[in-house]
């Protein structure tokens, strides 16, 4: 692969690029994404902790916007190092890489469902169980996108399909934010085979033709039929990632009263710098939250420090399609093994917390209950047999008009495949509160609202 077409800056659907003064076409991607409201909607969406009360926990909005400016970093300085290097072609700044990675990180978690992970799961395990009777009427790899539901491939769908221009390249991002976007690029049916992480893509069979597009215009290796290799950005937007969730789960467990700055400082000190100031900090009077905000700084900094040393040293092996494993497992020990930590710390101990885990099986509940009245309704719709007043006003919420045009020119298969799709745009669309509201008011126990 090369550089030169990797940040493709054209749009999908094969449209010019427009740079304006100031503002080039990577930062008209940042600005679509920012003004979205798939992207403000996730200010009331769980990072962790599912309708937490406390304002200083994070939410998946938080999440992303720090995501964002930790992945701006890591692009610019590994553009510099590139560029210094003579990796880069004479027309692309070391800025160039910071805003397309940016970009990125923002939309990183665009596509997850009301309650994060915990929806996800709900999703399957209701088209796996009270869902199935649906899945006869789909083809294989139609039922692989509901019983194996991934919030990286409605994320995409989001960014070409249906935020902005419904069924018309929706946000019409430029092919480099997008191919840096797939995190996993290959579709559901791919997902498990050799090579490809079990249960994890980037697309669904709805997207195949934008997914398609976008390989070939940024010339992303194919390395088995249907499966492609990472764009190089890729993996900086997954390290930013990392690197935010080692420190913002561990903040969140001490605002929380889940974990005790002691076991906290213990993790992260192989990362800290041995000096005065840590020191001085570490022994201060100050409450525990804010120790571990002051010390962020410094760790993120070796952080990305780590990291682009690591994607620079394997610029190669990234060009060619064969980076084996995450930018993190190539960092520094000491950075790799304060994250890996990290993760393992907040699993065992923020993760299971008894709170976390009677909200998450409600969530189970409120999602069962939404999927049970929208894909019933839009099975009605796709088949044109809404008789059901109850169906006819979900297709309303849902709005009439936001479904695809000529469905009737469809077959069954495609119709009802389609008509589902929708359905799962508007319940992914929904925040953790709306989603715990509406459930109510379809089983009428709600309260009015105004």
């Amino acid at each position: 692969m090369n550089w030169e077409q990797l940040l493709n800056k054209a749009r999908l659907g094969g449209r010019d690029a427009k740079d304006e003064t100031g503002r080039t076409a990577f930062l008209r991607d940042h600005d679509k994404i920012i003004f979205s409201g798939a992207f403000r909607r996730l200010a009331r969406k769980t990072q962790v902790h599912p309708l937490a009360t406390n304002d200083h926990v994070h939410n998946r909005l938080t999440h992303s916007l720090e995501v964002s400016c930790v992945g701006r970093t890591l692009g610019i300085r590994a553009g510099e190092r590139l560029a210094r290097l003579g990796h880069l072609p004479d027309t692309v700044n070391a800025t160039d890489l910071g805003d397309i990675v940016q970009s990125a990180c923002l939309a990183h978690d665009i596509g997850n469902p009301p309650f994060g992970h915990t929806g996800e799961r709900a999703i399957r395990a209701w088209f796996q169980e009270r869902g199935q009777r649906y899945l006869e009427f789909l083809s294989p790899e139609q039922q692989s996108d509901l019983i194996d539901f991934e919030g990286n491939a409605q994320g995409f769908r989001i960014l070409t399909k249906s935020e902005y221009h419904q069924y018309d390249d929706g946000m019409r991002l430029t092919y480099a934010t997008l191919a840096t976007f797939l995190k996993y690029p290959w579709l559901s049916s791919r997902a498990g085979e050799s090579g490809a992480k079990p249960g994890k893509y980037s697309a669904f069979l709805s997207e195949a033709a934008a997914f398609d597009e976008v390989c070939r215009a940024t010339g992303l290796r194919e390395l088995a039929p249907g499966r492609h290799c990472r764009h190089p950005l890729a993996y900086l937007m997954e390290a930013a990632d990392d690197f935010c969730y080692a420190i913002i789960d561990l903040e969140d467990g001490l605002e929380m009263d889940l974990l005790h700055w002691d076991e906290v400082y213990a993790l992260l000190l192989p990362a800290l710098p041995d000096s005065a100031e840590v020191r001085r900090l570490v022994q201060s009077e100050m409450r525990d939250g804010r120790k571990a905000a002051l010390l962020r700084g410094k760790i993120i900094e070796r952080f990305i420090e780590a990291g682009v040393e690591a994607f620079v040293a394997n610029h190669e092996a990234l060009l060619a399609g064969r980076m084996e494993g995450d930018l993190l497992h190539h960092c520094e020990p000491a950075v790799h093994d304060v994250v890996e930590n990290a993760k393992q710390l907040a699993r065992g101990k923020v993760f299971e917390h008894p709170r976390k885990i009677e909200l998450e099986i409600g969530a189970f509940e409120v999602m069962g209950a939404l999927l049970d009245g929208l894909v019933e309704a839009a099975l009605s719709h796709a088949r044109g047999t809404v008789r059901n007043y109850r169906h006819e006003r979900i297709i309303d919420l849902i709005g009439r008009h936001s479904f695809p045009d000529k469905l009737d020119r469809l077959d069954d298969r495609e119709r009802i495949y389609q008509c589902i799709m929708r359905a799962l745009d508007f319940l992914s669309g929904m925040t953790d509160n709306y989603a715990t509201y509406l459930a109510k008011q379809f089983s009428g126990m709600a309260e009015t609202r105004y």
